[in-house]
């Protein structure tokens, strides 16, 4: 009995808690959006892709999760700062911003964040990419992440940043003008570890490096 209730518990880790996903109508966002509302949190999309958008909340609630769309375009400050007010209405507080499309929103202690999470790229570790402006911006997002990291650990405020590979989103598919299966075929070759061509889904779960910030701030 202690191990199904244990077992139920882990099932359930963000239960209570409100997520915000920003680009969460496909994809990384898509899959995490999923992800979290399994593991009990209240979810909340946004999007400006609103038909897609819509339809996952839709098929999250008929799995039993709770979720809402929010049209939200991370380009416009106005826009972010209008969802994170939108969901304070609706759910009165805030634990985790997933920053899966572009845009950092700005701490403010009174939302009492639990983590921010930030989507950069394998190009935040490569320097061979041939799209300057995408790898530099991804370092940004690492450089970003780790300031934040330090920043906000004095208030309680886990940052963190996911940086997958190339896998076969529709924004991939589009740049590379190749499918799905060409997609992963394509980077299956490219791996070292063989039949390991990522999905939206495996980076949803992915495993980051649980320190305690000692590596940020103890650099040497």
């Amino acid at each position: 009995m202690k191990s199904s209730a244990a077992l139920s518990s882990l099932a359930r880790r963000l239960e209570g808690k409100v997520a915000i996903i920003t680009g969460g109508a496909n994809g990384i966002g898509e899959s995490t959006a999923r992800l979290f509302a399994r593991h009990g949190a209240k979810v909340v999309v946004t999007d400006i892709q609103d038909e897609k958008g819509q339809e996952v909340c839709r098929e999250t609630v008929g799995d039993g999760g709770v979720a809402s769309y929010i049209h939200c375009d991370v380009s416009s400050e106005a826009d972010v700062q209008g969802a994170v007010e939108t969901n304070l209405r609706s759910h009165g507080r805030l634990d985790v911003m997933f920053n899966n499309a572009g845009k950092v929103v700005e701490y403010r202690p009174h939302l009492d964040f639990d983590s921010i999470i930030n989507t950069a790229s394998g190009a935040s570790v490569m320097a061979a990419l041939p799209v300057l402006p995408y790898t530099a911006s991804k370092h940004a997002a690492v450089g970003l992440t780790r300031d934040a990291a330090v920043e906000l650990g004095r208030y309680g405020v886990r940052v963190n940043c996911v940086s997958p590979h190339i896998l076969a989103s529709p924004l991939a598919c589009r740049a590379l003008g190749m499918d799905t299966r060409a997609v992963e075929d394509a980077v299956e070759k490219s791996s070292v570890l063989r039949a390991a061509a990522l999905k939206a889904q495996d980076i949803a779960e992915a495993i980051l490096v649980v320190d305690g910030g000692y590596t940020t701030t103890n650099p040497s």
